[in-house]
């Protein structure tokens, strides 16, 4: 007896059961993998602040020496970039663009996922690198403070006080760099190229800076800028009466060290104030290092109206600036005539 052969049906469920037990076992055996990948890509996006802050000495000190080299060579071979709104020429150097180089390279190459904005802008690469070196101050601060490199913003100022670098008002020029962190400043240095001072602070954990034993504002001694120091006169007067002091400087990381205790190295003592106020717009790349430093040390830089800040987005601030330390910043605030800076 032969029996007839009998073909083999397939049922469209059991293909469909085979397939996904199929793609179960092929997502078990990769997704170990896959979760091991993005968590690697994760970790290489994360930035330790202590290491920042050192990279960001270096990068003050580096484009200081560059800023100090074109003056003593006096090759700035200045031109104009436009003008302040106040009508004050802005200026380009050499110095500034040299120096610009050395620190937005210097950063972006150690660590490419922050974002940087630079007060000079230019297209040529340097191959800079950090040493790696972390200044004794610096290495006992807490390592490992990691955060998320999407969540900082960098500002640099290759050259503070550009129009009293080229009148060889050397005393007032700095160079900065300023870490916020979810717009936030933590990390702030504040240079001097020719004294070779360098400023620096993490906001919660430590800074070589200290306050003044004592401050007055009854009146105060109010530190403001050379290029509007006229209009700010009646502002102040009215503020505080016409005995406060006005003290007209370059540079806001001039202005922000004036502000506090400096060492006694100065070959030319540097201003003393009270106050720093400004009454018309000033860029964040000028007071963010500032903002850390006075931060640190318990201080305020706030708006006119007292509110803070935010470093990260676009680079104006349109509100103005009071800086203090170690005083009532609310009380000088308070004091304030109603002023418009986008009026003036």
């Amino acid at each position: 007896m032969t029996m007839a052969p009998m073909g083999i049906r397939l049922s469209p469920l059991g293909v469909a059961v085979l397939c996904l037990l199929g793609v179960g076992v092929i997502y078990h055996l990769y997704a170990g993998v896959l979760s091991n990948h993005l968590s690697y890509f994760r970790q290489r996006k994360k930035v330790d602040l202590r290491d920042l802050l050192a990279v960001s000495v270096e990068a003050a000190q580096l484009g200081g020496k560059e800023v100090k080299r074109v003056r003593e060579e006096d090759s700035l071979n200045e031109k104009s970039k436009g003008e302040t709104k106040e009508g004050a020429k802005e200026l380009l150097t050499m110095g500034d663009l040299q120096s610009h180089r050395k620190m937005f390279n210097l950063i972006k190459n150690t660590f490419p996922e922050i974002t940087v904005y630079s007060e000079e802008s230019d297209s040529q690469a340097d191959p800079v690198t950090w040493s790696r070196y972390i200044p004794d101050d610096i290495l006992k601060l807490e390592k490992g403070r990691e955060v998320s490199a999407d969540s900082i913003t960098v500002w640099i100022d290759p050259l503070d006080a550009t129009q009293e670098y080229t009148e060889k008002l050397v005393k007032y020029v700095t160079t900065m760099v300023c870490v916020a962190l979810e717009g936030k400043p933590v990390i702030g240095v504040i240079h001097q190229p020719f004294t070779g001072f360098t400023a620096w602070a993490m906001v919660g954990q430590g800074t070589n800076m200290a306050s003044r034993s004592a401050y007055n504002v009854n009146p105060p001694k109010v530190i403001v800028s050379r290029s509007h120091s006229g209009e700010v006169t009646n502002f102040l007067h009215t503020a505080f009466g016409n005995s406060t002091t006005i003290i007209p400087a370059g540079g806001a990381g001039y202005k922000v060290l004036s502000l506090l205790k400096m060492h006694s190295g100065q070959p030319e003592p540097i201003d003393e104030a009270d106050v720093y106020v400004h009454i018309t717009y000033i860029k964040k790349w000028d007071i963010c290092a500032g903002a850390a430093l006075l931060n640190a040390l318990g201080g305020h830089m706030t708006t006119l109206k007292g509110e803070n800040i935010d470093y990260s987005g676009t680079p104006l601030n349109k509100g103005g600036l009071v800086a203090s330390v170690d005083v009532d910043h609310k009380a000088i605030l308070e004091k304030l005539p109603n002023w418009d800076p986008s009026k003036h």
